[in-house]
């Protein structure tokens, strides 16, 4: 009789080996080599839960010390830049962070904050996806050193250019690169570049761009505050509380969210707002299966992406990847997400 593979136990033994592979050595020994540095908690509005909080002109006393911990910086190259494995910061406004003491201890009120921040965080993101088997079990997704410039001159605004793989954080308001959130859906456009060369030449492929933007950035701050122990004390569904603060009156302050009730019947043209109608469909998924199988499945479909994808094409490669990795019932449960969001031919 044909004995049958447990694959949930299959999955979660690879997952614990592959999260230790990417995430290297915890012993002290190991921390006590990384430099140190102050990070936000995700963001400080989901970490203090105050809906209150407003930028005041980078000034440091405008957020509580509560909002930061102090983290290692991983797979820096020792250069004493903050380049490393996975990230490389240039800034381009105020002088390029430097460890004292082995160090890194800025408030926000330092321009180099923003370098530290972005560099934790991207960082943070591709050990997160190494820890779904990403570069191991599965193929891997961005992993190479991201080049990321912080500048936009005054420009609050921030993107990822195909034409030098670069992420751009802007200024203005919140510091964009103050919310890891912003940071991690930045770095979402670029794992979908990896994985699909030039990635969103139609308006639902720039949708679906945007919204796994969102998805990632709820998935791995959620993930970070399990791993180190932080609070979150908003929604999590709410995506870059901090940084809307500036431009929202409404509280709770949200750029965008996930678990909105649009459907395909409300798409108007524009990339953002249709996007809330895929990162629905893939909050449901999480919902349904946990994250991490929602995940793997979410990112390993997207490798069979066109670069102008539909949702009705994109939605049946990410339902026929969950049959084959896991099966009829993870399939019907993704079918199910996205016949919720009216995607036709579901």
């Amino acid at each position: 009789m044909p004995h049958r593979i447990n694959r949930r136990l299959l999955e979660a033994s690879i997952g614990v080996l592959a999260a230790a592979a990417a995430l290297g050595p915890q012993a002290p020994a190991s921390a006590a080599q990384d430099p140190s540095a102050r990070v936000f908690m995700v963001n400080p509005v989901q970490a203090t839960g105050d809906q209150g909080l407003t930028d005041d002109k980078d000034a440091a006393g405008a957020v509580p010390p509560s909002a930061y911990a102090t983290v290692a910086l991983r797979n820096l190259d020792g250069s004493g830049a903050l380049s490393g494995r996975w990230v490389s910061i240039r800034s381009e406004t105020g002088s390029a962070a430097r460890a004292v003491d082995g160090a890194y201890d800025y408030d926000r009120s330092s321009d180099q904050f923003e370098q530290v921040m972005a560099y934790f965080w991207v960082n943070e993101a591709q050990e997160y996806l190494q820890s779904l088997g990403f570069g191991s079990e599965l193929p891997a997704a961005n992993a190479r050193q991201q080049s990321v410039r912080i500048n936009q001159w005054g420009a609050d605004n921030s993107f990822f250019t195909d034409k030098k793989a670069e992420i751009r954080f802007g200024k203005g308001g919140v510091d964009d690169a103050e919310d890891a959130e912003v940071i991690v859906h930045e770095y979402g456009h670029a794992v979908h570049n990896a994985q699909v060369p030039g990635f969103g030449t139609s308006e639902e492929a720039g949708s679906i761009g945007e919204a796994f933007g969102d998805y990632l950035a709820v998935s791995v701050g959620d993930h970070a505050d399990a791993k180190y122990g932080w609070p979150r004390r908003t929604d999590l569904a709410c995506v870059a509380d901090w940084d809307s603060v500036s431009y929202t009156s409404s509280t709770p302050h949200c750029l965008r969210r996930v678990d909105g009730d649009k459907t395909y019947a409300d798409k108007v043209g524009e990339v953002h707002a249709d996007g809330e109608i895929w990162s629905r469909a893939l909050f449901d998924i999480r919902t349904a299966l946990g994250a991490r199988t929602a995940d793997r499945i979410i990112v390993n479909a997207q490798f069979g992406f066109a670069p102008d994808t539909s949702f009705k094409d994109a939605a049946l490669k990410t339902i026929a990847t969950a049959q084959d990795m896991y099966g009829a019932h993870e399939a019907d449960a993704v079918r199910q997400a996205f016949a919720a969001r009216g995607i036709p031919g579901v």
